[in-house]
């Protein structure tokens, strides 16, 4: 007997996503972070150099299509929690923000790799195309909508 696998769609994309982050966001909670925090701590610590705040906000809101408001409150927050800092006009991760991103990434990794682990390489490769040609479309949706 063959099992046809379920075809990809909205539904199953929101329910691997809300899996994958209930992972995270139990380790977050951990930490005493939470998602939103970390998204932009993230984009701080990976940056090159120090951003400004508003190019925090530009990445930030392309990654979670959050409005600007409520992204500026996160950074606010990150600054009064001292794990970012104000450096002249930009941001900059601290040593306690790079720390909290380092050991959040050391404890998801494991869990991550049981997550991912297995998954044949052929097959991320066709997910990550459909993916990313998902999100490419959804964004310009969006942008329609808000135009």
């Amino acid at each position: 007997m063959t099992t046809t696998a379920p075809a990809a769609d909205s539904r199953a994309l929101g329910l691997a996503h809300y899996a994958a982050r209930g992972v995270l966001e139990y380790v977050l909670a951990r930490h005493g972070i939470t998602f939103q925090q970390q998204i932009a701590l993230r984009a701080a610590v990976t940056a090159g150099a120090p951003q400004t705040p508003d190019d925090l906000v530009a990445q930030i809101r392309d990654s979670l299509k959050a409005g600007p408001a409520g992204i500026r409150a996160t950074l606010d927050e990150l600054l009064a929690e001292q794990l970012l800092a104000v450096d002249g006009a930009h941001l900059r991760p601290t040593d306690a923000g790079r720390a909290l991103i380092d050991a959040v990434g050391a404890e998801t990794a494991p869990l991550s790799a049981r997550i991912w682990g297995g998954i044949p390489p052929e097959d991320l490769a066709a997910a990550g195309r459909v993916l990313a040609l998902v999100t490419e479309r959804a964004g310009a949706e969006l942008a329609a909508l808000t135009d």
